[in-house]
């Protein structure tokens, strides 16, 4: 159970989560997108936001800025997320334009206000959990997307539901959160993605 507790934390660790929300939107928008444009996204994107955050990491590790991928300390989170921010900022403006694709824009600024919110609370050494920022925002992205394609997702949110309640047992039995800062991250990962529905649904 032990083992299992942790790898919950690395299968569904928040790098993953911009990435499926992603896969998750190809495979329900109703609009004819052709298969290299589907291709040439998820590829960009996934080399921007899970293999150039891993590079960073590995940088700042051997440099000695961080010393795990689970951030441990508020101090730790506040290089690599404003590193992030930049991140999300290029792919806000050169993959995934309004123009482009409406949605996906909305989403990647949801994500890139709860980075810069979890990060201004780390300057204050308060550490909300990542990993339920990182799953909330998803769901909530979820939902607005089977509300805007009048699509059923009942056993996509039921299955979410399960991963929310994983991920928060996991980070609680690898005491690296306490109560509140689950709830916090799981605010902060989904009130933006809330507060954007409406300029795009």
């Amino acid at each position: 159970m032990d083992k299992l507790l942790k790898s919950i934390s690395y299968v569904f660790h928040p790098l993953i989560m911009p990435i499926a929300g992603v896969v998750f939107y190809f495979a329900k928008s109703p609009r004819f997108i052709p298969l290299d444009i589907i291709t040439a996204k998820l590829v960009s994107l996934f080399i921007l936001t899970v293999l150039l955050p891993l590079l960073l990491f590995l940088l700042l590790k051997i440099i000695g800025k961080v010393q795990s991928i689970h951030l441990s300390t508020a101090k730790q989170r506040v290089l690599p997320l404003m590193l992030n921010c930049v991140i999300l900022l290029l792919v806000i403006q050169k993959v995934v334009t309004p123009s482009q694709s409406v949605e996906l824009y909305f989403f990647f600024v949801g994500i890139l206000i709860s980075n810069m919110s979890c990060m201004a609370l780390a300057l204050f050494n308060f550490k909300a959990s990542i990993h339920m920022i990182g799953v909330n925002g998803l769901v909530m992205f979820f939902i607005a997307l089977s509300i805007h394609y009048s699509i059923n997702i009942n056993g996509t949110l039921a299955i979410m539901a399960i991963v929310i309640g994983a991920v928060a047992t996991s980070r609680l039995h690898m005491k690296a959160h306490n109560n509140v800062e689950l709830i916090t991250g799981a605010l902060i990962g989904l009130i933006p993605q809330l507060i954007l529905v409406p300029y795009w649904l």
